[in-house]
């Protein structure tokens, strides 16, 4: 099993007051310590959308550090789901609202 196998895709929504506060730019802050490529965006709904592909010792600590957020956001509601990496990031950025995934 080569390190690419072992690859994994998280993808984080969360719900509740978390557009407006910084929130965007605290994950992507996050996914640089982390060292994760991947994206975030707020979503038109007034959610936050976060995908990372990684291993998933650091993958676990972004999707608990995004659960949480940062000071003035107020998460109310977190999804989680997991998938296979597609290694189509080479990089983390902000995405604007209007985006089309990936």
């Amino acid at each position: 099993m080569t390190e690419r196998d072992q690859l994994e895709r998280v993808e984080v929504s969360v719900r509740g007051r978390v557009q407006g506060v910084g929130y965007r730019y605290y994950v992507l802050g996050l996914a640089a310590e982390l060292g994760l490529p991947g994206w975030v965006a707020n979503e038109p709904d007034g959610t936050v959308r976060c995908v990372a592909e990684g291993l998933r010792p650091p993958l676990e600590r972004f999707a608990e550090a995004v659960a949480g957020g940062p000071p003035g956001a107020r998460v109310t509601e977190v999804r989680v789901s997991w998938s296979a990496a597609e290694g189509s990031f080479s990089r983390f950025e902000v995405r604007s609202g209007w985006h089309r995934g990936d």
